[in-house]
């Protein structure tokens, strides 16, 4: 028989529990969501940092505290879980409120602008905002 070691105020440890120890500090709304989603797809947080090339300790973070990641990582992480970039920021009830967002051809290639380097999102959607304004001139005039 296994013992058990428990502290007061505490759960008990036992080996049969699903994601390990009982946390002592609340998870932020996007470790949440990326908690979830390794949930989900029945991945191991040792899984989900081999897949992105990181320490365990490191993903473990990501899940628990406010850390800043870089665009890559959200693509991997999207591609880890299998869902879209939005997936890691919105829940599926949002999006559902919010009409999720564009589709198509739409949504791949804002997904794949998602994953540059901010430098190169900022230059792609100054284009966009100069075609989409120059459109609406256009419909304005007749």
């Amino acid at each position: 028989m296994q013992e058990q070691f428990i502290i007061e105020g505490m759960e008990a440890y036992t080996a049969d529990m699903k994601t390990g120890r009982p946390a002592k500090t609340k998870r932020s709304e996007f470790g949440a969501r990326l908690h979830a989603l390794r949930e989900a797809a029945g991945l191991s947080q040792t899984q989900v940092a081999d897949r992105l090339g990181i320490k365990q300790p490191t993903y473990a973070l990501w899940e628990r505290r406010t850390t800043a990641i870089s665009a890559i990582q959200l693509q991997q992480l999207a591609e880890a879980y299998g869902v879209g970039i939005d997936a890691l920021f919105i829940d599926a009830k949002t999006a559902a409120r919010r009409g999720g967002g564009p589709i198509g051809k739409a949504r791949a290639l804002f997904e794949r602008v998602s994953g540059l380097p901010r430098a190169a999102q900022q230059r792609i959607l100054a284009g966009v905002e100069d075609a989409l304004m120059a459109h609406e001139v256009r419909s304005a005039r007749g």
